[in-house]
C-alpha cells in the first residue's frame, strides 16, 4: 500500500529522481523499493543531431506561416530545403518541436481521460480591464545546439507579459511555477486560459487554480484561433528575437529573452491597443 502511494501521480523519470548514489541502502534496493528498473536511473538521453536540430527549427518557422500543414506538407517543405526523410522521422521531430497541425479531427476521447479539462470561456467574452484574462502556453525555442521550451503568460487585455521562463523539459510543475510567480508580481486573474495540453490538464494545474479560486479556461480541441493571442506573442518573440539572435546556451537564451521581454512589455507599441505599450495600457486601469 505505502508503495502504491509513492507511485500515485508521478512519472518514472520523478521516481527514478529519489534514488540517490550516497544514500546507505543500495541503487538495487532504492530501485526495487520505488518498483523502477535500474535501467531508468542509469539511463542518460543521447541529444539530437545538428541535421535533426536545424530540420525542427525549419519546420516551426514553417509552421508559424502554415499552421494547418501536417507531415507530409512539412516532408515536402523539407524535401525542397534539401532534406529529404522518411515520415517516421518528421513525425517524432514535430512532437519533441510541439508541432502540431490545425484541422478538425473526430473526438475519440474516452469517459474519465477528460475529468481534468475544462471548457473554452472566452467565446464572445468582452475583457475590459486588466486582471480579467490570463494566457499561458508553451513553445520550442530552437538554440545553436540543442533546444529549450518557452513558458509564458499575457494578460489578454493589455498585452502584457506578467510571467515567463525557459525550461529543458515539458514537466506540468514548469508551468505551475511560472503561474505561482506572475500572480505573486501582478495579482490573481479572474481567468486563466490553457490549451488542453497535459501540463494544464493533470491534478496539480487544476487543484492550485480552484484552491486560488481562479476559474480555468481551456481552447478547444484543435482550435489554435482560441488562444490566438499568446499565438501571436510566439511569432514575434521568434521571428523578432529567437530566429535572429540565436542562443549558444541556456543562460544566454534565458539574457536575450530578458531583454527582448522587457522592452516588448514597456517599449514595444502594439496596434491592437492603440498602438501603446503593453505596460501603459496595463497600469491606466490596473
Amino acid at each position: 500500500m505505502a508503495q502504491k502511494k509513492i507511485r500515485e501521480g508521478r512519472t518514472v523519470k520523478q521516481l527514478a529522481s529519489y534514488v540517490s548514489p550516497n544514500e546507505h541502502l543500495s541503487i538495487r534496493v532504492q530501485c526495487e523499493l520505488l518498483q523502477i528498473s535500474r535501467s531508468n536511473f542509469y539511463f542518460s538521453p543521447k541529444g539530437e543531431s545538428d541535421e535533426n536540430l536545424e530540420i525542427m527549427r525549419l519546420m516551426d518557422d514553417y509552421h508559424l506561416e502554415h499552421p494547418s500543414y501536417g507531415v507530409l506538407q512539412q516532408q515536402d517543405y523539407l524535401s525542397s530545403c534539401g532534406f529529404h526523410v522518411n515520415t517516421k522521422r518528421v513525425r517524432r521531430l514535430m512532437r519533441l518541436a510541439c508541432i502540431e497541425a490545425i484541422y478538425p479531427k473526430r473526438n475519440l476521447s474516452k469517459p474519465g481521460e477528460t475529468k481534468y479539462i475544462r471548457p473554452y470561456l472566452l467565446r464572445n467574452l468582452k475583457i475590459e480591464k486588466p486582471n480579467h484574462v490570463w494566457a499561458i502556453d508553451i513553445t520550442y525555442i530552437p538554440m545553436k545546439k540543442g533546444f529549450m521550451y518557452l513558458t509564458a503568460i499575457i494578460d489578454v487585455y493589455s498585452r502584457l507579459v506578467v510571467g515567463w521562463n525557459v525550461f529543458n523539459s515539458l514537466d506540468a510543475k514548469n508551468s505551475l511555477s511560472v503561474l505561482e510567480e506572475a500572480v505573486q508580481q501582478y495579482g490573481k486573474p479572474e481567468i486563466v486560459n490553457s490549451d488542453q495540453g497535459s501540463q494544464f490538464t493533470c491534478k496539480d494545474w487544476i487543484d492550485w487554480l480552484t484552491k486560488n479560486e481562479i476559474t480555468i479556461s481551456m481552447d478547444g480541441k484543435r482550435r489554435a484561433i482560441d488562444n490566438i493571442f499568446i499565438e501571436r506573442l510566439w511569432r514575434t518573440v521568434k521571428r523578432d528575437h529567437v530566429y535572429l539572435y540565436p542562443a549558444d546556451n541556456g543562460k544566454e537564451l534565458y539574457d536575450g529573452l530578458k531583454n527582448f521581454f522587457h522592452h516588448y512589455n514597456n517599449h514595444k507599441c502594439h496596434q491592437g491597443i492603440g498602438r501603446v505599450a503593453p505596460i501603459k495600457r496595463y497600469q491606466q486601469v490596473a
